[in-house]
């Protein structure tokens, strides 16, 4: 069955190198302590970011999940740890079923490449056989209705082109886990329209849905348990409306 585990995650983001720690100290009056998520890694060495810290977390089939806290929270970071896109720092992480994320669409994109071989090179990155990834064109064709385009090189598109070729490839098929940010808020009305429909359908699929977004009214229409980040941590994971209700009062119980 579709799960993800997490024990003890932590991730550390290095920011600055000993090559330039006297400017930055010049300039931000770092004086070498701990200063919320900043730290030192010690005499000589440069600052590192506590992205995540000490994350337990559990999901399972059936699970419709939303993220929630104030942008830096965390939310985009474990989603990528999620995704497997980033490794933790520390902690254990353990996942069964395919796993789709709907986050960085541009991710790995060779502007090079046309549209098929774009098309053929994530199928085969989301783990189909040759086969199945080709057989993913019609349906991409059609959605993203880019025609003659497919055969040129993407770094002719325009940004809209680009979303739409990439949406389409990240949606063409139905997996065992979704993970989603915050993304649909561009391309026109038509675009948003169609892409909108086509997220409903998959998400209400999947075996395990994670969404972090802003807007309280998708989170309610899709999830109905609630993690809710701040600073990198889990501050309450629990029943949604719980998890709103808190963030709305800045984390004051």
């Amino acid at each position: 069955m579709a799960h993800i585990s997490l024990s003890g995650v932590s991730i550390d983001f290095p920011v600055f190198t000993s090559q330039n720690k006297g400017l930055i100290n010049t300039l931000l009056g770092f004086n070498g302590s701990s200063h919320g998520r900043i730290a030192r890694d010690g005499p000589g060495h440069g600052l590192r970011v506590h992205a995540l810290r000490d994350v337990n977390l559990q999901l399972r089939q059936g699970d419709r999940v939303a993220l929630i806290g104030r942008n830096g929270a965390g939310k985009s970071t474990l989603l990528r740890v999620l995704s497997g896109a980033y490794e933790p720092t520390q902690g254990d992480i353990e996942s069964d079923g395919r796993i789709s994320a709907l986050t960085d669409l541009m991710l790995g994109m060779d502007p090079e490449a046309s549209g098929h071989e774009f098309i053929f090179t994530r199928g085969i990155v989301m783990g189909l056989s040759h086969q199945q990834a080709r057989a993913l064109t019609p349906d991409i064709e059609a959605f993203s209705e880019l025609g003659d385009y497919l055969h040129l090189p993407v770094r002719t598109y325009s940004s809209g082109m680009l979303l739409r070729l990439a949406f389409a490839v990240a949606t063409a098929i139905t997996p065992d886990i979704l993970l989603m940010d915050e993304m649909i808020g561009v391309g026109d009305s038509s675009f948003i329209q169609s892409a909108g429909k086509r997220l409903e359908r998959l998400m209400n699929q999947v075996d395990v849905l994670v969404l972090a977004s802003h807007n309280e009214q998708i989170l309610r229409q899709f999830c109905t348990r609630g993690i809710l980040l701040s600073e990198g941590r889990v501050v309450l994971d629990g029943p949604l409306e719980d998890c709103l209700q808190l963030h709305r009062r800045g984390l004051k119980k």
